[in-house]
């Protein structure tokens, strides 16, 4: 009788299943996986009672916008995704197992339907969409851009016209970052962008850090997203805020930091590498996460399943050892670009595919 379920601690709280997992994961009420489905959580009973009893369980929204800028980045539980105890979770499915055979198609069909399985989110687009560029960035900027004027509100539309409508934006968006499929054939995401890249033995690990990376809370660019979403606006111009927020150097841009941290040691050596930064009071880039204190679980995942190169393994070892941060998914990401040769913008296009699909649920 320690333990009670999700609804039964709703009820005591009486607050939205998002602020329960907030205290969760804040350390206010404590977790462990359901024996019978370790999809689900059971809650301890005592800090539940504790909670309900002190009326701190409902967030005010004051404290809501205190906490979401304490890290440079509004960080809000989402029912799409939240983290409970150093866990991803997408609509209550841990993110790292769906990771080990899941494609970014089923991610879809689970954050935009609520069910698990496949949908199409690589439907032929219109035509409006330019070729490959040089900057997948700035070719996708300007897909999106083109089509902001013309594309319908999404207020007073079914559900079921706005995910066709999320496809159709989402191929706008492969199509500019990849440039058009090099095969007839139908192919998973992960499959085109190996493809694309030339690298079809990299295609497993594309395809879980695309799981991996598809939503993460209410983060800045999801964030930045919403707020568009809710005056009305297109899928595209949301996806467009979406995409121009993600660019930042502190969000999905921090790929180039970890990569001048790995020449930099290359150069002079890890030990120079990482003393500079920590010496001058910087952060080092690729390391530690304020929801993860003990170590990035989606970082975690990917290394564990390819080689990881030795000036990166020994880049990870000095800094646990003189700063106690891990590498975080952003370091995985530059971590595995270099082990699979995949092209220097790889962190980053991976991200924005990724993202795209969360920010469109």
């Amino acid at each position: 009788m320690s333990w009670m379920t999700a609804p039964e601690a709703l009820a005591l709280l009486k607050v939205q299943p998002q602020t329960l997992y907030a205290n969760v994961s804040r350390g206010k009420i404590r977790a462990q996986p359901d024996a019978k489905d370790p999809r689900r959580s059971r809650y301890f009973r005592d800090d539940v009672l504790r909670l309900a009893k002190s009326t701190q369980g409902r967030r005010k929204s004051e404290a809501v916008a205190t906490g979401a800028i304490a890290w440079g980045d509004p960080v809000l539980p989402s029912a799409i995704s939240t983290v409970i105890d150093g866990r991803l979770f997408y609509r209550g499915q841990d993110a790292v197992l769906l990771s080990g055979q899941a494609g970014l198609e089923d991610i879809a069909a689970l954050l935009w339907q609520g069910e698990y399985g496949s949908l199409e989110v690589s439907a032929v687009t219109d035509g409006q969409s330019p070729g490959a560029a040089a900057n997948p960035l700035s070719n996708a900027l300007l897909a999106l851009a083109a089509r902001v004027a013309t594309d319908l509100p999404t207020r007073r539309r079914a559900p079921a016209v706005l995910r066709e409508d999320a496809a159709r934006v989402f191929a706008v968006v492969a199509d500019a970052l990849l440039g058009p499929p090099r095969v007839k054939r139908r192919q998973s995401l992960s499959q085109r962008v190996a493809s694309s890249w030339r690298r079809p033995a990299a295609e497993d690990m594309i395809r879980r850090a695309l799981v991996l990376l598809t939503d993460h809370e209410l983060n800045s660019s999801t964030f930045a997203a919403r707020v568009t979403i809710s005056t009305g606006a297109s899928m595209s111009a949301a996806m467009l805020t979406g995409l121009a927020t993600l660019s930042g150097p502190l969000h999905g841009g921090a790929w180039a930091s970890v990569m001048r941290l790995v020449d930099h040691a290359a150069r002079d050596g890890v030990q120079a590498a990482v003393r500079e930064p920590l010496a001058q009071g910087r952060r080092l880039a690729g390391f530690g996460h304020p929801l993860y204190p003990h170590g990035d679980c989606r970082a975690s995942a990917l290394l564990a399943h390819f080689t990881v190169p030795t000036l990166h393994v020994e880049l990870a070892q000095v800094v646990e050892e003189l700063a106690g941060e891990r590498p975080n998914v952003d370091f995985a990401l530059c971590a595995m670009t270099t082990a699979l040769d995949l092209p220097p913008h790889a962190p980053f296009t991976i991200f924005a595919l990724a993202r795209c699909v969360g920010w469109l649920a």
